[in-house]
């Protein structure tokens, strides 16, 4: 049996029992190879189907209506071409490329091709600055580029050995600081790409650098088969079928981009849509979907959020397959879908650094606001982080991979990082730094990162909870909570709220919302204190609350007292304190 065959095999068993997650896990097992490649033995030979060979790949929508389809076939010809012409510029097995593409189609022929070299590849956010670049470059030692005109110039202040590929249709400027190739180019190189060595499935295939929620990002390195086969628990999650039309609103150079912007959809044999759009405009992405017949969608939780304040029935074919991912949905949000779409958002839980581990799969019965089962092919525990012992049964605690067997989809490490990696790998598993708690029924719900999980008066209290009370209310679009100092009480829990069109940062709002949470949440988790302000997020849109926490310590010191200093720096609208009553200290 073929590696192809191995595989296919492999995902079959998981679209047999699509919505048996119990069959499902105890039918399934990883593929282990000791030589794969993800282009060539999986992509070029779905592609060479009858089957898959004239079915659209990927369909690329501008706002301006302009429209871009290439077939399997074609796609699959195209990364070849693209493959010779990169190993004709000089790029071999094992060079970086830094790959800082837009949603435009050179990003998956430079990906597939890539695979097929077996160089490794950097996904890397267009958002970034000269001195990030730098960082990046200098760190993964990468020798190429491929970049489009709008960022070619960047790497003119950025220092080191390394050429930049712009898919630019000008020429090339004769003062260039590296030197510079033509991606059109590549259309003048042979469409048959020949094999010159097998590649060994422990390779390094991609490196990712985290979004630095809480720290100095990582360097995530993962293997031909880490992410390639790993995201069979990635397509399960979806429920991703072929002939699937699948959109995923996520942006290039971050790891939910590849989960599904490339190898779920691919895996599956779906399609994959994308809509580039300059602002976001809800009434607009559902007519294009209506349109182009989208089946499945996945987006992060602030979409949903902003989707839900239009009016969902205007869809006249809701895509059936509904997601979230990137930090857990509050109620409020999942309760609308529901009864306009009649489906279930299906939240599920991965990290960069793993695929799916953790999630709700079609046919479970959605408990609201958790993040559902155990995905085949993965065994998680839960540790207590205070004592490092196993948590049995019901319980919360750090949610924790068994690394043996070690599950396909896990990171091969924290690349020239020792320090992380042992902090990550420790006592026979993988610790992720996710703090959830899991129901009789093997259900799992977010609680939130050990970093941010903190006490008030001896209670622990989780800030995803107390946001999902705050965000309920109607004049608040976003919410975020972190522990602020208090002489008595150690810490308590307070807002920073980003308030909905048409209110006001004032008193009367902030005292309505109090009020409002009160009725929400028992009196120790009450929110003590509200400020209005803009929330810091890293550049993949996640919320740095460490930077919130930071901000606290700050401004009331370590032992919670405010300040002359930091007194006069307040104004009316930069922060409310809740009044405490005796019940409260109970």
């Amino acid at each position: 049996m073929t590696v192809t065959d191995q595989f296919r095999q492999a995902r079959d068993v998981l679209l047999a029992h699509r919505t048996d997650i119990e069959t499902a896990r105890d039918n399934f097992s990883w593929p282990r190879f000791e030589h794969f490649n993800f282009a060539l033995d999986w992509f070029d030979q779905v592609a060479a189907t009858e089957q898959r060979a004239n079915q659209d790949v990927l369909v690329i929508l501008e706002e301006d209506g302009t429209r871009y389809s290439t077939t399997y076939a074609e796609l699959s010809a195209r990364s070849s071409q693209v493959a010779n012409w990169l190993r004709g510029l000089g790029v071999q097995r094992g060079d970086g490329i830094i790959v800082m593409l837009d949603n435009q189609y050179e990003l998956w022929e430079t990906m597939l091709a890539g695979f097929k070299l077996g160089a490794v590849l950097l996904p890397t956010t267009v958002m970034l600055a000269p001195e990030q670049l730098e960082e990046r470059i200098a760190r993964s030692e990468a020798s190429w580029v491929v970049t489009n005109p709008g960022n070619t110039a960047k790497f003119d202040d950025v220092p080191g050995d390394f050429s930049v590929i712009t898919t630019s249709a000008d020429q090339l400027p004769d003062d260039a600081v590296h030197p510079q190739h033509l991606y059109l180019d590549s259309f003048e190189a042979p469409t048959k790409f020949e094999v010159t060595e097998a590649t060994r499935a422990d390779d390094t295939a991609l490196i990712y650098f985290t979004s630095g929620t809480t720290s100095r990002s990582k360097m995530v390195a993962h293997t031909h088969t880490s992410y390639p086969v790993g995201h069979l628990s990635t397509v399960y999650w979806i429920g991703l079928e072929p002939g699937d039309v699948h959109l995923n609103v996520a942006s290039p150079g971050w790891a939910k981009h590849a989960w599904s912007n490339f190898f779920a959809p691919l895996i599956g044999e779906a399609t994959i849509f994308l809509y580039n759009y300059a602002r976001f405009n809800a009434e607009k992405l559902m007519s294009v979907m209506d349109a182009e017949g989208v089946t499945s969608i996945c987006a992060p939780p602030t979409v949903w959020r902003m989707l839900i304040q239009a009016d969902l029935t205007q869809m006249a074919t809701p895509p059936r397959k509904v997601l979230a991912a990137g930090e857990p949905l509050n109620p409020v949000v999942i309760d609308a879908v529901n009864t306009a779409w009649n489906a279930d958002i299906r939240d599920g839980f991965g990290q960069t650094e793993t695929t799916l581990q953790i999630a709700n799969t079609p046919g479970q019965d959605v408990k609201a606001g958790s993040l559902g089962r155990v995905l085949p092919g993965y065994q998680v525990v839960l540790i207590d982080p205070a004592t490092d012992e196993l948590v049995e049964g019901p319980g919360e605690g750090e949610v924790c991979l068994t690394i043996e067997p070690r599950p396909v989809g896990l990171m091969k490490e924290y690349h020239k990082d020792p320090d992380k990696n042992d902090a990550a790998f420790f006592g026979g598993y993988y610790r992720t730094g996710d703090i959830m708690e899991r129901d009789e029924d093997g259900v799992f719900t977010y609680v939130g990162r050990a970093d941010d999980v903190f006490k008030a008066s001896d209670y622990k209290l989780s800030p995803f909870e107390l946001e999902s009370a705050i965000i309920e209310h109607p004049g608040v679009s976003e919410a975020a909570v972190v522990p602020s100092p208090d002489p008595i009480r150690l810490a308590v829990p307070k807002a920073y709220v980003v308030l909905a069109e048409g209110y006001e940062p004032d008193a009367a709002t902030a005292k309505d919302i109090f009020a409002f949470t009160d009725s929400k949440l028992p009196p120790y988790a009450k929110i003590r204190r509200l400020e209005f302000a803009e929330l810091p997020k890293t550049i993949s849109g996640k919320i740095r609350r460490v930077e919130l926490r930071k901000k606290e310590a700050e401004f009331h010191g370590a032992d919670g007292e405010l300040t002359d200093q930091s007194l006069a720096a307040r104004t009316s609208t930069e922060g409310y304190d809740h009044e405490f009553s005796a019940a409260d200290m109970k």
